[in-house]
């Protein structure tokens, strides 16, 4: 069944301080999964993260030492020709949590069923109906005058033209007036949003919402803090802006609790958040039937991931919102042989078996952490 199981930590410089509430990101570490079949098949995974422990519950250091201890010797010890699904379940049984390094493994596994059918991974979820995806950038200098002068280029330059503001690390008010002097700047047809990283209590979220929605922004990214879903409810039901969960949505599981409740207009689907690429298409399924809006999120992952995810949420129905998945543009290293297409404010999905992508090992030899 499976020859090896490797994990590899990568450092890279990003192009430019990344501000979020919770850090100020300067260097990503890919989380990089590696998996050979005895009979030479290779999947690549990823389980990146922002920030280390600052965003999440999984760091790189504990993803890599997780699937170290248990989840490789687990997939080696399989001596049976299991099938994706009953592995996944093998591992769903002897491992609890974990979502990160799940989804890695998981990815890495459908990157050589695909493979192995000849086909785009895409396909193994059940058939795209997209082969591009609208890409929004993240605005998170913190400078007003740089955050508009970057909007500008990257609109000249047809990369991007819906901008998402990271907010939440200020005072409300100053935070409020960078984001509504940027929209002014960039005019009615733009489309900008912000995302506050749950930083925001309920009465702030109450007044910066407010003046938000009355300024043009078209929509607010987990407001507040993710164990006050009601709070979240409550501010769905106030404002026409749409709200929209992140932290909170950790899989099916809560997607079914927040829909229940109405908790948001729309959800940040993220493959790692969700625990799989299989589960983040759950996710959507979820929210398709709750009449929720899908926006395709990241966790800054690098080629990998983003064009794992760039599979998963091709073959959503609907995706109303587009998706973030500019974190290949945010660091100074490509480590693949030929870079992801990015043109026109869209990402290209691959046609190509698996993923689509071809590693550059030589370059992540170089710059892997030893």
């Amino acid at each position: 069944m499976y020859k090896s199981v490797e994990t590899i930590l990568v450092d890279i410089p990003t192009i430019r301080p990344h501000k979020l509430s919770v850090t100020t990101m300067q260097t990503q570490t890919l989380v990089l999964i590696k998996v050979t079949t005895q009979d030479g098949i290779v999947g690549w995974g990823e389980a990146t993260t922002i920030g280390g422990l600052n965003y999440g519950e999984e760091s790189p250091e504990s993803v890599k030492a997780n699937i170290e201890t248990y989840f490789k010797p687990l997939l080696l010890s399989i001596q049976d020709s299991l099938n994706v699904a009953q592995t996944l379940k093998l591992l769903r049984k002897s491992i609890n949590g974990n979502r990160f390094a799940k989804c890695a493994i998981q990815t890495a596994l459908l990157d050589i069923q695909a493979k192995r059918l000849g086909l785009p991974l895409s396909e193994v979820l059940g058939g795209r109906l997209r082969d591009r995806l609208p890409v929004l950038w993240t605005l998170a200098s913190g400078d007003t005058e740089k955050d508009i002068a970057e909007a500008k280029k990257m609109i000249e330059l047809k990369r991007h033209n819906t901008f998402k503001l990271k907010i939440g690390s200020n005072p409300l008010q100053h935070d409020v007036d960078h984001v509504i002097a940027i929209k002014k700047a960039l005019g009615p047809e733009i489309s900008v949003r912000v995302d506050v990283n749950r930083a925001w209590s309920e009465l702030e979220c109450i007044k910066g919402i407010q003046q938000l929605q009355d300024g043009g922004i078209d929509l607010i990214e987990q407001p507040c803090a993710i164990e006050n879903l009601d709070a979240l409810a409550r501010l769905t039901a106030r404002f026409d802006v749409a709200i929209m969960a992140d932290e909170v949505l950790t899989g099916p599981d809560s997607a079914y609790r927040i829909a229940k409740k109405h908790g948001a207009d729309v959800f940040a689907v993220k493959v790692e958040q969700s625990g799989g690429l299989i589960e983040a298409c759950e996710v959507a399924k979820i929210a398709r039937l709750a009449g929720i809006s899908l926006y395709g999120g990241t966790m800054l992952e690098g080629p990998i991931g983003s064009i794992a995810s760039a599979h998963a949420f091709s073959t959503f129905e609907t995706l109303e919102f587009g998706t973030e998945l500019f974190g290949p543009l945010l660091l100074t290293e490509n480590i693949l042989k030929t870079p992801l297409q990015y043109e026109n404010f869209e990402l290209v999905v691959p046609q190509s078996a698996g993923l689509g992508i071809e590693i550059d090992e030589d370059k992540i030899e170089r710059l892997r952490r030893h």
